[in-house]
């Protein structure tokens, strides 16, 4: 049988890879909002420099780290610090100090927020509840060292404006910053203070996402003003308090060493001595790296096991998480 010349010599054509609708849909948005994507870059490259890059550092929790030997110099000693940590005499005062005030700031200083929120909802008068909101966040942006002095100044067992008053009422002046029992109710009390107002915005803001039809037809059913409150406007904010308190158990353990440091003498050591003090003292000051890093590595455990723990029965019991 004949073939054509031109037939024979005809050069089979190209395949044109075909794009799933996946990812034809994907490339589509890419290149309609590509500036947005750009814009990612930047706080991307933030998250690996400076938020993963430096988790190569935690292999020194392991080694007896010297920066002479660098980090792959460095000897490696396997779990040495963390029982060293775990033995110490002072890893259950320190554990007791930290656990107890995330707790009783769980307790008493995630409630109030939402309080404030819904009692600012309530105020039906705008200057009014301007002006209380505007007195409620002004104590957010006063500086820690600033809160500490007023404390320090207040309380002062001689001259301070409250042991004069104890004076007046026949009551012996208390010497409260150096009092190891008081030292959590005023660091705890001083956070509440400075922050319930900045923290009530967020729900603030989730109450007025709230349908007013909903609070119209439960007036029309008979409900009175706290049962609204109840019914309507506690349900409508209860996702965005149950992240919220995901986020803040899974930094329980983090709390911070700047205040303590501020508010900590050798007086009250016993009772505001907390593992981000110890670590800042250890680390910083001491120079142990080593032995901090593991510290801080238990702590980061403890903390990621309690956020996912949190997280997984918020996603049962609630249907509300984070993943």
């Amino acid at each position: 049988m004949n073939i054509k010349p031109e037939i024979a010599h005809r050069k089979p054509k190209k395949t044109v890879p075909v794009l799933s609708p996946k990812k034809k849909v994907w490339k589509k948005q890419f290149l309609k909002r590509y500036e947005l994507y750009l814009m990612l870059l930047l706080p991307m490259a933030w998250y690996v420099i400076f938020m993963y890059g430096p988790m190569y550092g935690l292999q020194i929790a392991f080694k007896d780290y010297s920066p002479i030997r660098g980090f792959w110099g460095s000897e490696w000693i396997g779990f040495e610090h963390f029982e060293r940590f775990f033995s110490s005499y002072y890893f259950w005062r320190l554990i007791k100090n930290t656990v107890t005030i995330q707790t009783v700031s769980l307790i008493l200083g995630f409630p109030i927020p939402i309080l404030l929120a819904l009692l600012i909802n309530e105020i039906r008068v705008n200057r009014f509840k301007k002006i209380l909101q505007n007195i409620t966040y002004i104590p957010h942006f006063i500086s820690v060292v600033v809160v500490v002095g007023m404390l320090s100044l207040f309380l002062n067992q001689d001259h301070g404006i409250v042991n004069i008053a104890l004076v007046h009422l026949g009551i012996d002046p208390v010497p409260f910053m150096q009092k190891p029992e008081w030292f959590k109710s005023l660091f705890i009390g001083s956070n509440i203070w400075t922050d319930m107002g900045w923290q009530s915005i967020i729900y603030i803001a989730a109450l007025s996402g709230v349908d007013p039809q909903l609070y119209e037809a439960a007036k029309v059913d008979g409900a009175t003003r706290l049962q609204r409150v109840i019914h309507v406007s506690i349900p409508a904010i209860l996702p965005t308090i149950i992240i919220l308190l995901i986020l803040d158990i899974g930094h329980f353990m983090d709390i911070g060493f700047q205040k303590i440091i501020l508010m900590q003498n050798d007086l009250n050591m016993s009772s505001s001595d907390v593992i981000a003090t110890f670590t800042y003292r250890k680390g910083i000051l001491d120079g142990d790296y080593s032995y901090t890093t593991a510290i801080g590595l238990f702590n980061a455990v403890i903390n990621f096991i309690l956020l996912i723990s949190i997280n997984q029965l918020a996603r049962k019991k609630a249907e509300t998480s984070l993943w």
